[in-house]
């Protein structure tokens, strides 16, 4: 009978405080712990393996790996400040005819506006890297994490743009509770299942060590993520364009992304 009492006051106040007080579930079941995003590469040009532990993912409006069907690419590039790379790769994209995702944070938004308004104009997506570039993780208040969504967007509306609502984290670090954030704030969650170190500025791989990664990796449904601040992605990208064109790949928006 006591069994039985306990299992009844389960059932019915439980499913009342997780309505009453759902940020006491995701302290209590662990949703505020981080994650760092990876992927294990394959060399075959078959997909990778993204976060298998993290199976809650596609509980969410996540975006990271598309179809294995189809030879489709969708390239985007992280910034937070402009090294004199942008011009260029925007020039190669309108040549090559192909619509990016720029991921830029708010200082790139505040010391770059023109750049902005070209990619923009231009056909690409610039979307939202956060306003500071912190560890989102870190906010467990609601309040605390918008202003952090809420104040890109913010930026980006005073150049007189629509704010995209596609969201990077900064350095790949989530946490369930993060995504539950950008769902109640309308964004898509956009991750990787391609990256190589190409980030750090004065120690730039050869041009033939990029290409070899890149070509050895790519793979069906690849969500490509760059940097657009890298000396050397900025001199290969023609050329990696048009031998994945040669391979049989298409370039395609995130915006008609498919699983």
């Amino acid at each position: 009978m006591e069994k039985l009492y306990k299992r009844f006051l389960a059932f019915i106040i439980v499913p009342v405080i997780i309505a009453a007080f759902p940020f006491l579930v995701f302290a209590n079941t662990g949703a505020a712990a981080p994650y760092d995003w990876y992927f294990k590469p394959e060399k075959d040009n078959s997909q990778p393996q993204c976060m298998p532990e993290a199976d809650f993912i596609d509980e969410y409006n996540t975006v990271y790996l598309g179809s294995a069907d189809t030879p489709t690419l969708y390239l985007t590039f992280d910034a937070g400040f402009d090294n004199g790379y942008h011009e260029k790769i925007l020039d190669t994209l309108k040549e090559k005819n192909v619509k990016a995702a720029f991921f830029v944070d708010g200082n790139f938004v505040k010391k770059n506006p023109e750049l902005v308004k070209r990619m923009d104009a231009e056909g690409h997506l610039v979307c939202n890297h956060s306003l500071n570039h912190p560890d989102m993780t870190k906010y467990t208040s609601f309040s605390e994490y918008e202003k952090q969504i809420k104040g890109w967007e913010e930026l980006i509306t005073q150049l007189g743009l629509t704010p995209r609502k596609y969201f990077r984290f900064p350095s790949g670090r989530f946490s369930e509770q993060a995504l539950e954030y950008n769902e109640q704030l309308g964004l898509t969650t956009v991750f990787w299942s391609f990256a190589y170190y190409d980030w750090e500025i004065n120690n730039q791989p050869s041009h033939e060590a990029a290409k070899e990664k890149i070509y050895s990796r790519v793979h069906n449904g690849a969500v490509l993520l760059l940097h657009s601040t890298s000396k050397t992605n900025c001199e290969i990208l023609p050329q990696v364009i048009d031998d994945l064109r040669s391979k049989g790949y298409e370039f395609d928006s995130l915006e008609n992304f498919k699983r």
